[in-house]
């Protein structure tokens, strides 16, 4: 199973429809389960309601700025391993405020998608995306050039 663990909830009807469609693409290859948590103005709270959610035994990657970054096709194989050793890969996003160290140290790894900064409902469609380009990728499927 792919678990994402976000917070905050999406407002804006196109990034719904986003995140909406990568979901049920990508759930055509793999299970994969969206958890919103509520965001607050008190990083310590919102680092509470993640442990909440956060299973130790999954394999958590915290989704950082400073985190390995990889090209589409490294991740490709990448997840593939992963889902040889882990039944669940779990990736957390924060909020504007960032993860907390805390929930970044109970993390297998961090991974970066950029030194950008991206608004949380379109990286989480970013994100989406590539785990669909990866599932294409790993089944030789045309889509990735």
């Amino acid at each position: 199973m792919i678990k994402i663990i976000c917070v905050g909830k999406i407002k804006e009807n196109y990034l719904k429809e986003l995140i909406q469609d990568y979901y049920q693409r990508i759930n055509k290859y793999h299970r994969i389960n969206l958890i919103e948590i509520k965001d607050s103005e008190i990083k310590a709270k919102e680092t509470d309601e993640l442990l909440k959610v956060i299973n130790p035994k999954d394999y958590n990657i915290a989704l950082t700025i400073t985190g390995e970054q990889y090209d589409s096709l490294n991740f490709s194989k990448h997840l593939d391993q992963l889902f040889l050793s882990h039944g669940t890969i779990t990736f957390i996003i924060g909020s504007s405020n960032g993860l907390d160290e805390n929930i970044i140290k109970l993390c297998n790894e961090q991974i970066s998608f950029s030194h950008f900064t991206f608004p949380h409902g379109l990286f989480r469609g970013i994100l989406l995306e590539q785990i669909y380009r990866a599932f294409k990728i790993i089944n030789n499927e045309n889509y990735h050039k």
